[in-house]
């Protein structure tokens, strides 16, 4: 039988320096890893939660402040916390799609934007990228005009990647949110690789849901993520229950409909919490963080080759690279094939590529110092100069 309940510790960041994709912006403030001890069981922050028994209510600790702070730092109406940037998608979808309804997405969107659509009986309806795999303000408003004309019916929802987790790529939202407002369209901004990690201001670029991710960008465990509204839509978003029971009567206060009364205890709300006030910071340094994107980018287009697909220059940590003529011909033969890159890198302390990948792959260099910065770009150079592959100085 397998050994079910021992969990190996995890020393990944403690050890490498882990550029994966994904991990970055989640790694944990030193407070947050004290509040999730202190706060590891079930439901740890209720301690202290009375009537109307809401999340945003509670006081000790500052959950009731940490939601009205998170609304007022990305400049919006109200604010919520939800089990990932997934769940802000289905709380939204959910209050304006209704069955058959088009919404609009980008070409460029995250899998849990379709499902979200979807779940609500929603039809995605997707703007294509343009050449350099950018969505345009142009594509959006043509995109939309095609389909009021095809379903007679203006879109209720729009998706915007402020970022796309394919390229990397940062997005012209005020332009886009402006063509969307034009045809009445409410815009729906997914930044799950932008909330805490980078500026936003809600207002200024025009949109009406700004949805971000704890455990992907907000140094917070997962699943934890917030969705934050304009005030125009405070009420058709978080609308409470109304329901009662046809034979006890029962009803239920305030609950918000779409957060199922609650949505985070314990641990992953002490996380998210604890982490605020240096990801608040830390969003300050971001032309730091582009700088160190670069150093990296450059050091690979050094590699004779390879060729980076993203925005280049970067304007974002997340890059997307084909190394199929630099990095992959050396797999051909390599006894190890792909795995001689994971492993050469893993060798140097290097982390969060995944075994095998010698093509196309993605990394984010998100946090980094810039003695790591340094390291890494010539890792990479040096991977490379000791299976023969050219490199430029």
């Amino acid at each position: 039988m397998p050994n079910i309940g021992k969990m190996e510790a995890r020393e990944i960041e403690e050890l490498f320096i882990n550029v994966s994709p994904t991990q970055a912006g989640g790694r944990l403030t030193p407070e947050a890893q004290k509040a999730v001890l202190s706060y590891s069981d079930g439901y740890s922050v209720c301690d202290n939660c009375v009537r109307p028994f809401r999340l945003d209510y509670i006081k000790k600790p500052a959950l009731a402040d940490f939601h009205v702070e998170v609304a007022e730092w990305l400049n919006m109406g109200i604010a919520r916390v939800v089990p990932g940037a997934r769940r802000g998608f289905q709380a939204i979808a959910n209050s304006l799609v209704e069955k058959g309804d088009p919404v609009i997405l980008s070409s460029l969107a995250h899998y849990t934007e379709y499902v979200s659509i979807e779940q609500a009986g929603g039809i995605p309806c997707e703007i294509p990228k343009n050449e350099k795999n950018h969505i345009t303000a142009e594509n959006t408003a043509a995109k939309i005009e095609e389909v009021i004309a095809k379903y007679k019916k203006t879109p209720p929802l729009m998706y915007i990647d402020h970022v796309d987790y394919q390229f990397g790529n940062l997005h012209d939202i005020e332009g886009i949110a402006k063509a969307a407002h034009k045809y009445d369209v409410p815009v729906l901004l997914n930044g799950a690789y932008t909330v805490g990690t980078m500026p936003i201001d809600g207002k200024k670029l025009g949109v009406d849901f700004i949805v971000g991710s704890g455990h992907k960008s907000m140094a917070a465990p997962a699943p934890s993520g917030i969705v934050a509204v304009t005030d125009e839509y405070a009420d058709k978003i978080f609308n409470t229950t109304k329901v009662s029971g046809d034979v006890t009567g029962r009803k239920f206060g305030i609950k918000e409909i779409q957060i199922i009364g609650c949505s985070l205890m314990g641990a992953t709300m002490a996380g998210l919490v604890a982490s605020f006030p240096a990801v608040k910071k830390r969003v300050e340094n971001w032309d730091t963080e582009v700088k160190h994107s670069q150093i990296v980018t450059d050091a690979l287009t050094d590699i004779d080759g390879t060729v980076i697909l993203s925005d280049n220059p970067r304007q974002h940590t997340l890059t997307r690279v084909n190394t199929k003529d630099s990095f992959d011909k050396v797999a051909e033969t390599h006894k190890k094939k792909g795995y001689y890159f994971s492993a050469a890198l893993r060798k140097r302390g290097i982390c969060g590529i995944i075994p095998g990948t010698t093509r196309i792959w993605k990394y984010n260099v998100y946090g980094l110092t810039d003695r790591q910065t340094n390291y890494l770009a010539e890792s990479f150079k040096a991977v490379a100069e000791e299976n023969g592959l050219p490199v430029s100085n």
